[in-house]
């Protein structure tokens, strides 16, 4: 990118927001609630930039395609997710990638945005509140050109002095709509600005801490909400009455179970095709089938691969494409008998990663054989390192000292976001590792209280594993704090100086290749440490009713709704 030019570094000038440093012992909460919030938000996505590869016989990455539409618009899509929906104030979310997905990515917009307009590539970071940036020789300072004549859904018009003002409500502890709550979802990505300028009534600027290549990546996810609406609800009751400038516009809700949103006529990129959209909380597998079945939803998140086939031969389609996802177990390197790297590799040669991919998720997952998933920049085949090979894991196993094998256990979710059907694969991980000697016993607790747990650095029910899924580059800003010596939360005590180095030489770079190689290199060396049992990578599978059209089923987390529409 291109540095700014004189003009923007000194003309237009209005009085900076500055931000005291992070460990400034004055400033009341301030290390603790980002941390916190770095902790929440990271371990609940169950959760960034990927490669084409759509499942056989599971679609292609598009469903029903909509080139002869004529422009066709209308109907109301009902989704059935996975889990609880988010509190649907900005960043506060709560129910993971999935609940940005299918509420705060519609409500709001941040920047810059992903674009999910392709099935067969990458998706790319470009434009939304924003329409350039500029980062100085720094590598610290960006001064961000604005979308003119944008409006949030009250009518009011969106501007600098409205990013300044969402700003101030999630850095700014002298601010009236701060909360705490806000402060740590939003240190997540917003946490690294230490200060912020408007120039212009469309020219901000905004200075990081260090520097940051993937800063316009962060921002997609510091969403703006409308200035007026804030100051009219004030903060306690916003998410009653949420208001942004994203395609769709609040209606009403069952906080945490349902809500429905309407077409903003008026949204930037042109209207949505579809009325309405309705998001239901349906995290029972069974249920969200029956749903699809009975017509009470015409989406469903994550069918049970059990159900497919028969699904398919009721007339709904189910797309699926490659995306940043893994499956795993992130097991206490700190405590024998995990702390032996040999034990950890010979764990990982005795699942059976096909079976599980192609027999028990009837090809809705890939064998996961090194950290980085598929679909991802970082994966490279050649290091592929663990196939199925139990006798060498019992070799490995004999050389560590366990040639009898060992007792272990494991925590697992029940369910939640991204997790597929969490307990039957543990289940089969469980008689793989048993058949060289490992016996793993299974400990189930809920989503919310596993990751509650992880934020304070333990482990619900206490075992030396836990099973979970997540996401490592969908959001760069994240994967420190599962790979990095320093995470805030639980990551089995993992550390290796060579992979922070990578790390932290990755995150400064604004040069994309220079980063993307270190980010290679770094999840090269996590997987010959197997601190993780890598399982599978998920291809995100969704079922459809064929009265739903124009999807384009994108290589990410996120998806446009903004092209989709249902026929009568």
């Amino acid at each position: 990118m291109n540095h700014p030019d004189e003009d923007s570094m000194t003309h237009h000038q209005q009085p900076s927001h500055h931000r005291p440093h992070r460990q400034d012992p004055q400033l009341r909460g301030t290390t603790r609630p980002a941390r916190r919030g770095l902790r929440l938000r990271a371990a609940g996505l169950a959760a960034a930039l990927l490669l084409p590869l759509a499942a056989a016989g599971c679609g292609d990455g598009t469903a029903a395609d909509d080139s002869a539409g004529g422009g066709k618009r209308g109907g109301t899509l009902v989704i059935g997710a996975t889990g609880k929906l988010p509190n649907p104030d900005t960043v506060i979310g709560g129910a993971g990638y999935e609940g940005k997905r299918l509420v705060g990515f519609q409500l709001y917009e941040g920047l810059t945005r992903y674009d999910l307009s392709r099935a067969d590539g990458p998706a790319e970071i470009t434009g939304a509140l924003a329409t350039s940036w500029k980062v100085a020789e720094d590598d610290r300072t960006w001064t961000f050109t604005l979308r003119k004549g944008v409006k949030f859904h009250d009518g009011t018009a969106f501007d600098a002095d409205a990013v300044l003002f969402n700003l101030d409500r999630y850095l700014d502890e002298k601010s009236p709509y701060y909360t705490d709550a806000l402060g740590a979802a939003a240190g997540e990505y917003a946490g690294g600005i230490t200060a912020y300028t408007k120039l212009a009534e469309d020219r901000v600027r905004l200075v990081t801490e260090k520097p940051n290549g993937h800063f316009p990546q962060d921002l997609a996810h510091v969403l703006i909400a409308s200035p007026a609406a804030v100051r009219k609800t004030g903060t306690a009751k916003f998410s009653e009455h949420p208001v942004g400038t994203g395609p769709f516009r609040f209606v009403r809700q069952a906080p945490g179970e349902q809500i429905e949103l309407a077409r903003f006529d008026d949204h930037w990129r042109g209207a949505p095709r579809l009325d309405r959209l309705v998001v239901k909380a349906l995290p029972d597998a069974a249920a969200r089938t029956a749903a699809l079945r009975s017509g009470s939803v015409n989406w469903i998140e994550y069918p049970n691969p059990d159900d497919i086939p028969s699904l398919k031969a009721d007339g709904a389609e189910v797309v699926t494409n490659s995306y940043d996802h893994l499956w795993y177990w992130i097991l206490d390197t700190s405590a024998k008998p995990w702390s032996d790297p040999r034990v950890r590799r010979a764990a990982n040669y005795a699942v059976d990663r096909e079976a599980i991919a192609d027999e028990l998720l009837h090809g809705t997952a890939r064998p996961a054989r090194q950290a980085a998933p598929h679909g991802t920049f970082a994966h490279d085949p050649a290091n592929d390192a663990y196939g199925h090979d139990p006798a060498k894991a019992r070799k490995l196993l004999a050389e560590a000292g366990y040639p009898d094998g060992f007792s272990t256990s494991v925590t697992v979710p029940t369910g939640g976001s991204g997790n597929l059907v969490p307990v039957p694969i543990a289940e089969a991980v469980q008689r793989d590792l048993a058949a060289v000697g490992i016996k793993a016993e299974i400990r189930t607790t809920d989503w919310s209280t596993l990751i509650s747990a992880e934020a304070e650095g333990e482990v619900a029910r206490g075992s030396q594993a836990i099973a979970q899924s997540t996401t490592l580059f969908q959001s760069e800003a994240l994967l420190p704090l599962f790979i990095g010596s320093d995470s805030p939360f639980w990551t089995g005590h993992y550390g290796n100086p060579k992979v922070d180095e990578l790390l932290a030489t990755a995150g400064a770079s604004t040069d994309r290749t220079e980063r993307e190689a270190a980010y290679r290199e770094a999840l090269k060396l996590v997987t010959a440490d197997a601190p993780w049992l890598f399982v599978v990578n998920d291809l995100n599978p969704r079922a459809l009713s064929p009265k739903v059209r124009g999807l384009v089923q994108p290589q990410s987390w996120f998806i446009d709704l903004t092209t989709v529409w249902v026929t009568p």
